[in-house]
């Protein structure tokens, strides 16, 4: 069987920790800023961890090497 591929968009977008976790940037933060709260642009900022359902996910299916 051949290799799978990792998915280019998702190698862009995520990083796998050293313990296995998957890190991705902040969701919603494109447009509509102003309707935004001072204190979610502020915790939104950087990289946070993903949830364990969307980790497995990506780790599954978008990135299969990445264990």
């Amino acid at each position: 069987m051949p290799k799978m591929k990792t998915k280019s968009s998702a190698k862009k977008r995520f990083k796998v920790t050293a313990r296995g976790k998957v890190v991705g940037g902040q969701a919603g933060k494109r447009h509509g800023m102003i309707k935004r709260t001072t204190k979610f642009i502020r915790d939104a900022r950087g990289t946070q961890v993903l949830a364990e359902p969307d980790q497995k996910t990506v780790k599954k299916h978008y990135m299969p090497y990445a264990r």
